[in-house]
């Protein structure tokens, strides 16, 4: 499947062309005809051409130029192929959602660009039904971690008030040209909404941000500039524990404690 492409490495690209794996992660998606499915990062359309044999229409954001005529000849011009060039990190994907038809994504993350882009997919989390994507395995093994363990972190608790992360199965290096180091794994990620009380998101994402900014730091000093210790203990929580020890909803409970302050002391500010 390669082409005659070679992989450039500033866009992190490895090509999937296992053709057991391709069909594992198809049934998993498990497409039907009417779906609104985009794929990032076709590349030369491994996954993309099995995709449009289920599909009355799929919309691929790829970045690289140089792939395309060979994606057009894999997919043979078929009529509902729907291509953007652009970069999926400022992609708009809500303006592809329509009403009733929530967005399905899916697609092999470029390695250097996967945190970031699962923290930008996340802003349209209200119109996506859900997403099955292959990351580094490490990555996976970050959303899908408990709370106190190594991997358990920033990307876990962001991800968990907003989705539900499942690690689905694992993939080898050879699945890919050329080889990554590490090994790579199939991720299902559900939005839905926080299964617990969250006054704000914006909230939330400053705790999490700020609880994990220094790892070592006890939850008293890393949140020192947001919360006194008082409160994070009115909140029930210990000020003498690290972040990483805390479950989403916790964090949540900090959360809204926090923006409850924020919101008396505007108040009161507009009262002088």
């Amino acid at each position: 499947m390669s082409g005659g492409h070679a992989a450039k490495k500033h866009f992190g690209q490895h090509f999937l062309h296992d053709p057991q794996v391709i069909e594992r992660i198809v049934r998993c998606i498990d497409p039907q005809p009417d779906d609104l499915l985009v794929e990032i990062g076709p590349g030369l359309g491994a996954l993309t051409v099995p995709l449009l044999g289920r599909l009355n229409e799929l919309h691929v954001v790829e970045i690289d130029r140089d792939v395309v005529p060979h994606l057009r000849a894999a997919c043979g011009d078929a009529p509902g192929l729907q291509l953007h060039l652009a970069d999926a990190l400022r992609f708009d994907y809500g303006s592809l959602a329509r009403p009733g038809r929530p967005l399905r994504l899916a697609g092999n993350l470029p390695y250097n660009i996967s945190t970031p882009l699962l923290f930008h997919l996340l802003r349209f989390s209200p119109c996506i039904r859900d997403m099955h994507f292959m990351l580094q395995k490490e990555v996976v093994d970050r959303l899908i971690a408990a709370p106190g363990t190594n991997d358990y972190g920033r990307l876990t608790a962001t991800v968990a008030v907003r989705a539900q992360a499942e690690g689905l199965f694992t993939i080898g290096p050879g699945a890919f040209r050329p080889p990554p180091k590490v090994d790579s794994a199939v991720v299902r990620i559900t939005p839905r909404p926080a299964p617990f009380a969250v006054a704000d998101l914006a909230a939330y994402d400053r705790i999490v941000t700020a609880a994990f900014s220094q790892r070592r730091k006890t939850l008293g000093n890393a949140l020192r500039q947001l919360l006194p210790a008082a409160a994070i203990e009115a909140a029930g929580i210990d000020p003498r524990v690290r972040g990483e020890t805390l479950a989403p909803a916790e964090f949540a409970r900090l959360a809204n404690a926090f923006e409850a302050r924020r919101r008396a002391s505007a108040q009161q500010a507009g009262h002088i």
